[in-house]
């Protein structure tokens, strides 16, 4: 389908037809135009589309649906009034089921392509609500001159704008059916034009909102803040700099936390701590990691990039002894506060940048029968060459970037272990986020 239009200057005004073959990684549908991919915001696989040109470069376009044809058996329609311009979310427009089954593919094509490697089992996907399940956010806020209007949100699809939004329907109820009540508060205040976002954090009790204020607000300002907090029994923060400057202005005192009731276990953080965005899927994740481990009564087990003990504290419920390891100070304090908050006495935390040969540290040299790892987007290829080193039967690794995942996975499979089981977890739904989890064990 589709005419050749590589070599004008000027982009298309008039739509085009095109075939949606596959979806990429990013939730936009390909198609090829005369031997040119071409990627198409909101198109589905299947599908026969008419779309514009958004952009043309040299190797790809860039376009955006206009009109759909033949619409996908999956297709659906959003839940959301906001999902065509907001880019918090990517696939609303598709059946979840057929979400699920894109994020696998895209993990199992990792490990085909990327690592060299396959599981030999594909494990069920870790679902839970799709709806109000986002405890964590960063929303821009913006007073924008041209439109005389203040937003609070995500960014526009592809765009450094922020979106026009009242409402989000995957942010906890407590913010997110309170956007619009954001926009008229923070418009109020005498700074409007100097908060540069709202920071969301909702523990199992507690809704935190800190409010990034570029200067020193006046009285006046402070105190419509705290009454919002007071009429919504939200707790309010501010933060005038970098992250250690943040700071409670109501009420006099405040603690969020999560429980993991499977283990017992109270999770104390602050505001701005790193936490899971879906409680629901944190739950069975975390108790999914430690069954595939299998712990036992006098092992000892290694957690590198632990964080402030989500995964640790629950694996010295079941362990002789356990040993976390995170680069974030902040954090490695949090877990030890947290140990001792639950009374843990059989582990140990510990500070080191994991990106760094590790042979000088104190825990390298300890033997460990089961290791979990858990690092953050670019993945734990700096380590992942040293874990045959601790001798470990089981290796539990916990993802949220497929890519790096399979990389890593190729190093561990070179070092003597082997993939058993991958799959999916849906931490982040009608997102293009793909959080997974895979167990290696030792094969030689």
């Amino acid at each position: 389908m589709g005419r050749n239009r590589r070599n004008r200057k000027v982009m298309p005004a008039e739509p085009f037809p095109a075939h949606i073959d596959s979806l990429e990684h990013d939730g936009r549908g390909v198609a090829r135009i005369d031997g040119k991919i071409v990627f198409i915001e909101g198109a589905l696989p299947d599908e026969d589309v008419m779309f514009h040109y958004t952009a043309q470069h040299k190797s790809y376009d860039e376009g955006r649906v206009s009109e759909v044809i033949k619409a996908s058996p999956s297709r659906i329609k959003p839940g959301c009034s906001h999902f065509e311009i907001c880019g918090g979310c990517s696939l609303q427009h598709m059946e979840p089921a057929a979400q699920i089954n894109a994020k696998q593919q895209i993990l199992i094509d990792g490990f085909k392509h990327i690592g060299k490697v396959m599981p030999e089992t594909i494990l069920p996907p870790l679902t839970a609500s799709r709806w109000g399940y986002r405890r964590k956010a960063r929303l821009g806020c913006k007073y924008v001159i041209k439109k005389e209007a203040q937003f609070v949100g995500f960014r526009e699809k592809r765009s450094a704008f922020l979106a026009d939004l009242n409402r989000c329907e995957v942010l906890h109820p407590a913010v997110g059916e309170r956007i619009a009540d954001l926009k008229l508060l923070t418009r109020s205040l005498e700074a409007y034009d100097r908060i540069a976002q709202i920071e969301v954090a909702i523990g199992d009790s507690v809704v935190a909102l800190i409010f990034r204020n570029l200067d020193e607000l006046v009285s006046g300002d402070i105190d419509k803040l705290c009454q919002f907090g007071v009429a919504h029994n939200i707790h309010i923060y501010l933060q005038p700099k970098g992250p250690d400057s943040v700071y409670l202005i109501w009420p006099e005192s405040s603690q969020l936390s999560y429980r993991l009731d499977d283990f017992d276990l109270e999770i104390l953080f602050k505001p701005n701590d790193f936490t899971q965005v879906n409680t629901e899927i944190n739950h069975l994740m975390v108790k999914c990691a430690v069954e595939m481990l299998d712990i036992q009564p006098e092992e000892r087990v290694l957690d590198l990039f632990c964080g402030l003990g989500n995964f640790t504290l629950p694996l010295a419920r079941k362990a002789g002894y356990v040993v976390g390891v995170e680069g974030d100070e902040q954090l490695v304090q949090r877990g030890r506060e947290n140990a001792a908050h639950n009374h843990i006495t059989n582990i140990e935390f510990h500070g080191a940048d994991l990106t760094k040969e590790p042979h000088s540290q104190p825990w390298f040299g300890s033997g460990f029968d089961k290791i979990l790892i858990d690092p953050p987007r670019s993945g734990a290829y700096e380590i992942a060459k040293y874990l045959d080193g601790f001798g470990a039967k089981k290796i539990v690794y916990v993802s949220c970037n497929p890519a790096t995942l399979a990389r890593d996975a190729g190093v561990l499979v070179e070092k003597g272990y082997k993939l058993v089981s991958a799959g999916v977890m849906d931490m982040f739904p009608h997102t293009t986020h793909v959080e997974s989890i895979a167990l290696f064990e030792r094969s030689v």
